[in-house]
Order: C-alpha cells, then structure tokens, then sequence
C-alpha cells in the first residue's frame, strides 16, 4: 500500500536570517581547549589520577603509618610486609611470612612475637619502610619540584633575554651556554660535596648551575622566531619597554612550551637524584630518598627483596606518569600536535 505525503510538506522552507550568523558552539580560550585535549587522552588522565595519589600518599603515608621514619628497633630488624586483613591470603605478598633456606615459610613475626604490623616491612635496623618510602618520595619531590622552578626562573629569563636582544649579548650568553653544557654534571655534583657535603643543598647547587641550559635553550629559539611576529613589532612601534613587551607578549605565548619542558623536568631531576643517591653522593643516613632506599635494598637484594621492589616500583611509577602526562601536555599545547 503506498503512502501519500501531504502536499502542506513540499512548500518552501522558511528560515529565519536573523539566526544565520548564530554560534551554537560555545568559545573556548587556550587552556580550556588544551584541558578538552588532555580528556581525550586516556593515559594522560589516568597519569594524573595516579601523580596526585602519589603526591597525596607522600604527606599523608607517614602520618597515617604511626611510625618514625628514623626511629630504629633492632629487635624488629628484617621483618616481611605485613597488613591487617590481607595476612591471610597466602598468594599476596603481605601475610609477613619469609622463606628460608631449606625453602620452608616461617613467620618472623611470630618467632619474635611481634604484634604490631608493618605494611612495607623493615629494614636491617628495625625502621618502618612504609613510612621511609613516602618520607624519601617528599624530598625526591622537593627536588624535583626546586629543578623545576630554577628551569621556570634561571631558564626562562635567560632564554627569553638572549633570544629577544640578540647581536652581540646573544653572542655572549650562549659561550656562557655552551661552557656550562660542557661541564658534566656529575663533576659538579662532586665539586658540590667537596666543597659542602652530601645532602640536599649540594644536588641544588649543581642543579642551579648547569640544569636550567636546556630550558633556556628552548625559550631562545622561541623567542627568536617570535619576537619578528606583528603583534611584537606593533608593541614595539608604540613605544614600550623591552620588559614590558618580553612579560606581555613573548612569555604568555611560550607557557605552552615551558609547561612542557617543565613537566619533562620532574621526571629527570628525580632519576638524577636516586642514581646519585645510589652511587653515594646523595642523602645520607638518616634522611631517607627513594634512591638511597634502592641503594639499601640492592645490597640485600637476595635475602630480603621486598627492601628494593617497593621503593623501586615508586619511583617507576613517579616516572612513567609524569612522563605520561608530559606527553598528553604536550599533544594539547603544542599547535604543531593539533589535528
């Protein structure tokens, strides 16, 4: 059977002019369509989520924990992780039971007849590891954190500087440049603890000499092709001053790229730290790093590997998601990255 269709549907279509220049689409500034980008990348968020768990655990671990991060009892030396409600299902690795060498499982805990539990377990000198490993993840994140800002700062406005004036004081800035990149940054870092002593201050003094080349490096070669644009050059014919135009026009354009640069710095200026840590010329005893807690665990690797695998898995896990979230950072706020 065929269908009629009314006649009252083939008459003219009626549009309204008023609405044909209409946007349906809300505008967007730069960061909230950076932020759209980022959600569409699944690791990036993910990254995210588990960076600020981290962070929070950091603070939060040796408060929740009970313990002392240096408070030492020899009696509890070498005791396996042990939590409340997991300790009874044997295939997780935290009942507190070891093996021995006969390859019998025996529980330390019940052979000293200890009754607190110790979710990390402990080292050679009684000291809780839970508590050491989100103490030593706050100072690798201090490091981090101060490698980050002497790149936003040192960097910054010696990139941002040399690349905006160049000529001659261009000249002169990158030998300087290129003097300090010369300079191996372990040789520094010695340099540093023969001069003060091994800790914190020594790696921040190495790292404000020589870390911030790469980022200044960067913010140059912007700056350079930038600083040509119509919009300087308009600044420029109206009369204002170099620092006003480098602060107003140039910086705010180059966020993206320093945002960029600086979360790859995070993740650098932390290996840096354990790897120095674990060679001996970090922290020392008792200030604790997730370096210098890997460099523990190594040397009782066999016996005891629980005093490595968790400090280890840390520090890959700070690692691969700052790395992670850096890469979603840069797909968002890199025009050359856009679809």
């Amino acid at each position: 059977m065929e269908r009629k269709i009314p006649k009252e549907l083939f008459g003219q279509a009626i549009i309204d002019s008023s609405k044909s220049e209409e946007i349906n689409k809300p505008s967007l500034n730069f960061w909230q369509d950076a932020w759209l980008r980022v959600r569409k990348n699944k690791g990036a968020i993910v990254s995210l989520i588990i960076a600020a768990l981290v962070i929070i655990m950091a603070f939060v671990g040796p408060v929740i924990s009970g313990k002392e991060f240096d408070t030492q009892k020899v009696s509890h030396n070498n005791l396996p992780p042990r939590i409340q409600g997991l300790e009874n299902i044997s295939w997780l690795p935290f009942d507190g039971v070891k093996v021995n060498k006969a390859g019998k499982e025996f529980s330390p805990y019940e052979q000293r007849k200890v009754e607190e539990y110790y979710w990390f377990g402990t080292d050679a000198l009684g000291r809780d590891i839970f508590t050491r490993v989100w103490k030593g993840t706050q100072i690798s994140l201090l490091i981090a954190l101060l490698a980050a800002l002497i790149d936003m700062v040192i960097g910054v406005i010696y990139g941002a500087v040399s690349g905006y004036f160049g000529g001659r004081i261009d000249n002169i800035m990158q030998r300087i440049t290129e003097i300090l990149i010369g300079i191996p940054y372990l040789i520094v870092v010695i340099l540093m603890i023969l001069l003060l002593k091994p800790g914190i201050a020594s790696i921040v003094i190495a790292m404000t000499i020589t870390g911030w080349v790469g980022m200044s490096r960067v913010v140059r070669a912007q700056v350079l092709k930038l600083k040509e644009q119509e919009y300087v050059l308009a600044s420029r014919t109206l009369g204002n001053s170099h620092l006003k135009i480098i602060g107003k026009h140039l910086l705010p354009n180059l966020a993206g790229v320093i945002i960029i640069n600086t979360m790859f710095t995070i993740p650098s200026a932390i290996f840096n730290e354990a790897f120095l840590s674990f060679i001996g010329l970090g922290l020392q005893d008792p200030l604790a790093s997730l370096g210098t807690l890997i460099d523990e665990g190594f040397k009782v690797l066999r016996l005891h590997p629980y005093q490595m695998i968790i400090p280890a898995i840390v520090i890959s896990t700070i690692m691969i998601t700052f790395n992670l979230l850096a890469d979603g950072l840069r797909d968002a706020l890199d025009p050359k990255m856009r679809d």
